[in-house]
């Protein structure tokens, strides 16, 4: 059987640096997703409106196998 994949996106966020943005959604990819092959950096940005400081944000795509029958 040929292996399929299915993408998601992410949003990771850090005080810190775009690095530790990206950093945390692929830690959060690994936490809760299975079989996760390649990680894509689509975007980055600064929120600065909502937040006491600076929150570094990098939207992310996410691929990963999908088990047989799913």
């Amino acid at each position: 059987m040929a292996m399929v994949f299915k993408k998601v996106t992410l949003i990771g966020r850090s005080g810190e640096s775009f690095d530790e943005a990206v950093d945390d959604a692929i830690d959060r990819a690994n936490e809760t997703l299975d079989n996760v092959h390649w990680i894509e950096v689509d975007e980055l940005g600064v929120e600065i409106a909502s937040v006491e400081d600076r929150e570094y944000q990098a939207e992310v795509t996410v691929a990963f196998q999908l088990r047989d029958g799913e």
